[in-house]
């Protein structure tokens, strides 16, 4: 039997590279799925039909969270899984950051995840009254404990979403909801091309294929992560094995963290 089997589940940004893995793997255990995402394409260039329910939700409207959850409710009157896995990276420092692009960047990435959370708790809930928990799994970083360069507002909001986590799962693990966030470190997703590309890389405006092996090679894994390899920590998560998990921040960055960075060569 499937870990997931029967399970309603809503993933944010469920049509970009690490959402769209997610769904997949929810789908192939059982469960029942939202992709919510701005469109059916998302981030990437096509959308391949694979089953899940399609969402239209923009996580900075309080008017869309509310229908994206009254649509849950209406279609099954519980939810068992809620993945806040959308976000938006901005590769500047601060003096470089208007202010426009630093509130955009706490809208989608910090403001997203507490609308949608707030929300999908009375759904939750529900899910929770029949006798397992139900699973909240927010989207942090790495870059919210330690800071790659030019990416000043992405650490902040990402450092916010790591205390707003502990912060929910203290607040609602009584009421049988957990709360945890993945911390990813470089994964091979459209935002990463785009952050090897853009001005706060350090790359000078070379391509990925120019730095792919570079940046391997700074892991002590000598690689980077996949969409799937967050995915199997989600899927995890989500499931009744990690039935004590909650209020955790989870880093998943092949050990890259670990490591004194000048002594990395």
């Amino acid at each position: 039997m499937t870990k997931l089997a029967g399970k309603i589940a809503l993933v944010t940004g469920g049509r970009g590279g690490i959402g769209r893995a997610i769904v997949k793997r929810f789908l192939a255990e059982g469960a029942h799925v939202y992709a919510a995402d701005l469109t059916q394409q998302g981030s990437l260039a096509e959308h391949d039909a694979d089953g899940s329910q399609f969402i239209k939700l923009d996580v900075t409207s309080e008017t869309d969270a509310i229908a994206a959850m009254e649509r849950v409710r209406a279609d099954h009157g519980r939810l068992d899984i809620l993945v806040n896995a959308a976000g938006i990276e901005i590769e500047k420092t601060i003096e470089d950051t208007t202010l426009d692009e630093w509130n955009t960047s706490f809208a989608v990435n910090v403001t997203g995840t507490f609308l949608t959370s707030k929300y999908a708790l009375p759904l939750m809930r529900a899910a929770a009254a029949g006798g397992t928990s139900s699973s909240i799994i927010n989207f942090g970083s790495y870059d919210g404990f330690i800071a790659d360069p030019g990416l000043a507002a992405y650490c902040a909001t990402k450092g916010a979403v790591h205390a707003l986590t502990r912060a929910m799962a203290c607040d609602h693990g009584p009421e049988g909801i957990r709360v945890n966030a993945i911390c990813p470190g470089y994964v091979d997703t459209p935002m990463l091309q785009s952050f090897f590309t853009g001005e706060g890389s350090g790359g000078d405006g070379k391509s990925i294929d120019d730095l792919q092996q570079v940046v391997k090679d700074v892991h002590p894994m000598r690689t980077y992560g996949t969409p799937d390899d967050i995915a199997n920590l989600v899927h995890w998560l989500a499931s009744d094995e990690a039935r004590y998990a909650s209020g955790q921040l989870w880093v998943l960055d092949g050990g890259l963290s670990a490591q004194v960075q000048q002594m990395k060569l």
